[in-house]
């Protein structure tokens, strides 16, 4: 794995990979959309559930996206990959979109379930720490001007705010919510519901890492055009 942080080696399997992937996100966001949309209402939810298929998805990538930032920094902090940080950096705003989406689908979900846009239940207020771990991390990359510094700070938070991913995940679990534990892992969702539900979820991951790739391609033409710059100056 460590060879593929070689910005050259990334950019040419990277070059091949990303129209597939984009590809394949496009066919599963399809898919999954017409799934949802052919789904019977809920016995309990109405036709309220099929906001699910975009809220859990967006969750998922949110919090796999911190993850990645986190698992980036710590390769940046203790090995020096030159490619950790770009890769942290680059998934950052990702991380942040999808966390927004999630919190906005969550509130329009709990307006009809639970009488209200917002409450501060635990999962919704962890994910919510959550959202703002993302703006500080990209408003500490860009408040200091020498990246090394500023790459180092960033992993730092990156590393100290993982500790909010278990506390999102157990939440449930470990204080009583009103946001509803694991029915996924647990079986307790019907098929006609799990099927669009991890269809969207995969067209949402296969999404992300296109535009990951991307963003990451675009950080390293960057630094070649400053390195580039500097020689010239």
């Amino acid at each position: 794995m460590f060879r593929y942080a070689n910005p050259a080696i990334f950019m040419g399997l990277s070059g091949v990979l990303l129209p597939w992937v984009s590809g394949a996100a496009a066919i599963a966001l399809t898919a999954g959309l017409w799934l949802g949309f052919h789904v019977p209402p809920d016995y309990q939810q109405g036709m309220t559930v099929t906001i699910m298929f975009v809220h859990v998805p967006a969750a998922i990538v949110a919090e796999t996206a911190y993850g990645l930032i986190a698992v980036a920094s710590l390769f940046s902090l203790v090995w020096r990959h030159p490619l950790a940080d770009t890769a942290a950096r680059a998934a950052a705003p990702l991380g942040a979109v999808f966390t927004a989406l999630g919190l906005i689908t969550g509130s329009l979900w709990g307006r009809p379930m639970w009488g209200a846009y917002w409450v501060w239940d635990a999962r919704l207020t962890s994910f919510l720490l959550l959202f703002f771990l993302y703006l500080g991390y990209i408003a500490l990359w860009n408040a200091i001007e020498d990246e090394v510094r500023a790459a180092r700070a960033a992993a730092i938070l990156a590393l100290v705010g993982a500790v909010n991913l278990p506390i999102i995940k157990f939440s449930v679990d470990w204080w009583n919510t009103l946001h509803q534990g694991e029915s996924i892992l647990s079986g307790q969702i019907a098929p006609v519901f799990l099927w669009p539900l991890l269809t969207m979820a995969l067209g949402y991951m296969l999404l992300f890492t296109a535009l990951w790739m991307v963003r990451v391609r675009t950080g390293i033409v960057d630094r070649r055009a400053k390195s580039l710059m500097q020689r010239e100056a």
